[in-house]
């Protein structure tokens, strides 16, 4: 099941977050970074400690201070790849394999790849939505996922692109 939740990351009870980080292991906007502050210095010391990875590449750390037991980092960017739909798919789809690798039941995520400069709420809706419902077509884990939203803008793309794609959400939870 995708829901879509109106509030920060960093209030999901979900056992995993997965959230979009760029190669050199930085949070990608004002959002995000909060979320780094609220989560504490351990899971990116964990994740530095791998080196910078390639776009499109997801790992799995401890979840610090956060709810969730588990954080996963998504490389959506670098210094020589943008943002792009294509970068957030990979992103995503190697997130994804990580959780089911590690049987995680459920996963809040903001939407990826968005923030000045880079895709609109809709773009990323679209390759997000899509990408998940291949996802959990054929996997079983995670089978729960909570797109996190912080403005009705987004709220209604991601709403729009379940609607599009036969997957109606519950109306926007507000947590």
């Amino acid at each position: 099941m995708i829901r879509v939740v109106f509030g920060p990351l960093e209030e999901a009870g979900t056992s995993a977050v997965l959230w979009p980080v760029t190669a050199e292991w930085d949070a990608v906007t004002a959002a995000m970074r909060r979320f780094e502050l609220v989560a504490g210095p351990e899971p990116a010391q964990q994740a530095r400690r791998l080196g910078e990875l390639p776009v499109g590449s997801a790992v799995i750390t401890g979840g610090g201070n956060l709810r969730a037991q588990f954080l996963v980092h998504a490389i959506v960017r670098s210094m020589d790849e943008p943002v792009s739909e294509n970068s957030v798919r990979r992103a995503l789809q190697n997130g994804l394999r990580r959780l089911s690798e590690w049987a995680i039941e459920s996963v809040a995520m903001p939407p990826l790849g968005t923030g000045a400069g880079n895709l609109d709420a809709e773009d990323s809706a679209r390759t997000m939505v899509v990408t998940l419902l291949e996802h959990m077509r054929d996997a079983a884990h995670p089978s729960e996922v909570e797109i996190r939203v912080e403005s009705e803008y987004e709220r209604e793309a991601f709403e729009r692109a379940l609607t599009m794609h036969g997957n109606a959400s519950p109306a926007a939870d507000t947590q």
